[in-house]
């Protein structure tokens, strides 16, 4: 079968590999349909991140199972279903609390623990807790966007809201910072809660633009930080902002959330950060700080968050503007480092099945790398654009690493 495969810091191949197996009674294995690129794999990819190689790429993925495991309970041969981009197996301590990102068997796919599905079929573990079926009314190239970032926008806008009333919420100003593809998902399922106001925070236009089009008001805080301070002042009576979602997953961001919130506000962080805390305790405590931060738990959320993005659907165009082949997959890793699309999707079913392109994505130069770094001085690893700086492993709480568990 066709593959991506990570062989270092820039450099991915498609390559032909064996189609898997069952290993596990619990496993189903996948005919993938649509595959996408998530911006956290340019840690790996860009080489911030330490990771070996020769496995296969790729955790957000859409397909039909064509064969299942013997112990499988929920899921037949033919289903529709999309993992989530970490398994989890539905019955530890974590899964039964509905707070699935911390399954003592978690495993990340696209890892050296586990293949991932940027390839024509791919083997699921712990299939029963790990994937959700397809719901009819949805496209399955925008159901890719289930396995990770809209539910994890879902995630985020719910905990900026939890702890207030529906009239509360009518009256408040809330900011998003970061409008890449997580922000922009989150930016949807925040305006379902009908805030009073939703001002949307980055540094290129073009995201701002997008932001601007699903409804929020657009400030770019390079071009005018003076102009935003002033505005939050100006909407909330000299307050400062209810709560604040940031999707960046860097220290500077936290702390111009934490700047901008006022006391007894929230901050929901959904970004992989790869910094300290830009505040210390005596801070925090006269703040009287709410914040919530962390992966999210995405077939825990999967049922609500799918009803938003079956809502929505007709608003997410954008993400889907770059669907390439899976034989392309080299160029479509050069589109992405570049910042040249919001969203880069592989349909993997396309071309001939049998055709190895060998193919390297190497360092960009010259104007493509120029651009890629001038659309980072946001300081932007929105879960995400990975920066220069260096991050820790992605996924190290995740206790299929942690622990090192090995796959029966």
């Amino acid at each position: 079968m066709r593959s991506v495969v990570f062989h270092g810091p820039y450099k991915v191949a498609v390559e032909e590999r064996p189609i898997p197996k069952i290993v596990d009674p619990g496993d189903v294995i996948l005919k993938v349909s649509y595959t996408a690129l998530c911006g956290s794999e340019l840690h790996v990819f860009r080489g911030l991140e330490a990771s070996g190689t020769g496995y296969i790429m790729g955790h957000e993925f859409v397909g039909e199972v064509v064969e299942v495991g013997d112990e499988v309970e929920t899921i037949k041969k033919g289903d529709k279903v999309v993992p989530a981009f970490t398994t989890s197996c539905g019955e530890c301590f974590y899964c039964k609390r509905r707070t699935s990102s911390r399954c003592e068997k978690c495993l990340l796919f696209g890892s050296e623990k586990l293949d991932g599905g940027q390839a024509e079929y791919v083997r699921v573990p712990n299939a029963d807790g790990s994937v959700m079926k397809a719901p009819e009314g949805i496209e399955e190239k925008y159901l890719v966007l289930m396995a990770d970032i809209f539910p994890t926008g879902y995630f985020a806008a719910k905990n900026a809201f939890k702890h207030f009333s529906k009239e509360e919420i009518s009256e408040q100003t809330v900011l998003l910072i970061g409008c890449g593809p997580v922000g922009l998902c989150a930016l949807i399922n925040a305006l379902e809660y009908k805030p009073k106001h939703l001002l949307a925070i980055d540094s290129i236009e073009s995201r701002l633009e997008l932001a601007k089009s699903l409804g929020a008001e657009p400030w770019n805080f390079q071009k005018d930080r003076a102009g935003l301070d002033k505005r939050v002042l100006e909407l909330t009576n000299g307050r400062g902002a209810d709560a604040v979602i940031e999707v960046v997953g860097l220290s500077p961001a936290l702390r111009t959330a934490f700047d901008l919130l006022r006391p007894w506000g929230v901050i929901s962080s959904v970004g992989v950060h790869n910094g300290e805390i830009p505040w210390d305790g005596n801070e925090a405590y006269g703040k009287n700080l709410t914040i919530q931060m962390g992966r999210c738990p995405v077939r825990s959320v999967a049922a609500e968050a799918l009803e938003v993005l079956k809502k929505n659907q007709h608003l997410l165009g954008f993400m889907t503007d770059h669907i390439m082949p899976l034989s392309k997959a080299v160029e479509g890793y050069e589109i992405f480092n570049a910042m040249k699309a919001q969203k880069v999707i592989f349909e993997a079913s396309c071309g001939n099945s049998t055709m190895i392109s060998a193919g390297i994505a190497g360092k960009p130069t010259g104007t493509a790398l120029e651009e890629g770094q001038a659309r980072q001085r946001i300081d932007e690893t929105e879960h995400g654009e990975a920066s220069e700086q260096k991050s820790p492993r992605r996924w190290n709480n995740c206790k299929g690493e942690e622990a090192n568990v090995k796959e029966k």
